[in-house]
């Protein structure tokens, strides 16, 4: 039998206290019933009685639990990699408090939906670094997306290949440890143009390889000023230069994987789109095994333990008999 609690000071303060009442009690009534020269055996009805009530709910105090119920615990997930894009258009704020930081509170909602899947975090703008590598701690992967920010990589334009290349290299390395996992998901977010030469031959390796590939674009068609720390981003002639959402290559990139391109713009928060999209990708067995399972039976001794007091109230004895 396994207690949900052992018996502490309080528990032994209750059970002394009872048994020195009752001692004091016993001894009372057979000095009475000796100098009256009477019976007193009915006392120990009472007592035995009160004991028992006593002694069930101090048991059902401490939580008993028994009986070996196995069960099977089955750890399903998928591997999903997010590939954001840090270049300095993510500062842009058509897209309130500015892309990147809706960005990173949607990323934290996509966490909460998948707290049960192993994620992972690649930054890029014109190179790519792992910021996070796969982990099923959340708590540690949202640490990582609170600290985004544009500073992170060298910003000399947007290049979709060195992310995508990495993430898949990821992936394969997690196969190859022997961590087979078939459920596996690329979703790259950005607000650009891909000015890269190499992202169409990656993104033909993620179809072969089965791995799920999905693009968020950020950003509007009217678009906005890139806010700097001295005022806005200027180009060479001195102007102000304006992003705008340039969604072309993202869905170029989700139509030769077989994936499916979402937005967040003005008026269009596809999120929970994307979410709904992930949840329904079938997860992987990672583990399974099983565990011996006792359940807290405190409510039997409870349950005998009211009804015996409730016996005790409605029933009563001559304590002496003369």
């Amino acid at each position: 039998m396994i207690w949900a609690k052992s018996l502490g000071l309080t528990e032994f303060i209750f059970i002394a206290l009872f048994i020195g009442f009752y001692l004091i009690y016993i001894l009372r009534v057979v000095r009475i019933a000796k100098r009256l020269h009477s019976t007193f055996s009915a006392i120990f009805i009472k007592v035995f009685l009160r004991t028992l009530v006593f002694g069930l709910l101090l048991v059902a105090l401490l939580g008993p639990s028994f009986g070996e119920n196995t069960r099977e615990v089955k750890a399903i997930g998928k591997d999903i990699y997010f590939a954001i894009d840090l270049s300095a258009s993510m500062n842009a704020f058509d897209i309130q408090p500015s892309r990147l930081e809706k960005v990173k509170y949607e990323l934290k909602n996509i966490a909460d939906a998948f707290s049960s899947d192993k994620m992972g975090l690649i930054i890029f703008s014109s190179e790519a670094f792992v910021q996070c590598p796969l982990t099923d701690d959340q708590s540690a992967f949202s640490l990582f997306v609170e600290t985004l920010h544009t500073g992170l990589v060298p910003n000399a334009g947007t290049d979709f290949g060195p992310p995508l290349k990495s993430a898949l290299n990821k992936l394969n390395e997690e196969e190859a440890a022997g961590n087979e996992q078939k459920s596996k998901v690329i979703i790259l977010i950005s607000d650009g143009e891909d000015f890269g030469d190499e992202s169409k031959s990656v993104a033909k390796e993620i179809e072969q390889g089965g791995i799920k590939l999905f693009t968020l674009g950020v950003g509007t068609d009217k678009g906005s000023k890139i806010r700097t720390r001295t005022g806005f981003k200027k180009d060479k002639s001195r102007n102000d230069v304006v992003t705008k959402l340039d969604s072309r290559s993202l869905k170029e990139l989700a139509s030769i994987t077989g994936g499916k391109y979402f937005e967040i713009n003005e008026s269009n928060n596809d999120v929970s789109r994307l979410i709904n999209t992930i949840d329904q990708i079938e997860g992987e067995l990672r583990e399974s095994k099983k565990v011996d399972v006792a359940a807290n039976k405190y409510f039997y001794f409870l349950a005998l333990g009211i009804i015996l007091m409730m016996v005790d109230i409605l029933t009563s004895f001559k304590t002496l008999r003369i």
